[in-house]
């Protein structure tokens, strides 16, 4: 968004807009909950999806091999399963797998998350 709508000069001096600034004057939706959201969304279709496609083995698939030094870097599930437990989503997997809870969670989250 900032990058939209670019720098303020206030005072002769230029400034970035905040992210509050940005969301009362434009309008928008908060980012950060709308990506969330669609983390969740995703998360629901990856995991009811069969076993034979290959976004569901990737998304289960162990790397085979030695990984690098240092700590490891941060998966998709990871950020996904941090947002859930922000949340206070228990047993995922079984709700992902009934439509009428998997509906709900995203409902509350869409609630919690679009909160000011």
């Amino acid at each position: 968004m900032r990058k939209i709508y670019g720098p303020t000069k206030v005072k002769g001096q230029w400034r970035i807009k905040t992210n509050e600034e940005l969301r009362t004057k434009y309008k928008s939706q908060d980012t950060v909950a709308v990506i969330k959201i669609r983390r969740l969304e995703c998360l629901g279709h990856v995991s009811r999806m069969n076993e034979t496609r290959s976004v569901k083995k990737l998304f289960e698939g162990k790397l085979e091999g030695r990984r690098g030094r240092g700590e490891p870097r941060l998966r998709w599930i990871n950020d996904v399963e941090g947002d859930l437990r922000e949340l206070g989503v228990k047993r995922w997997r079984t709700k992902a797998l009934n439509g009428e809870e998997r509906a709900s969670t995203i409902w509350n989250a869409k609630a919690k998350l679009k909160r000011p």
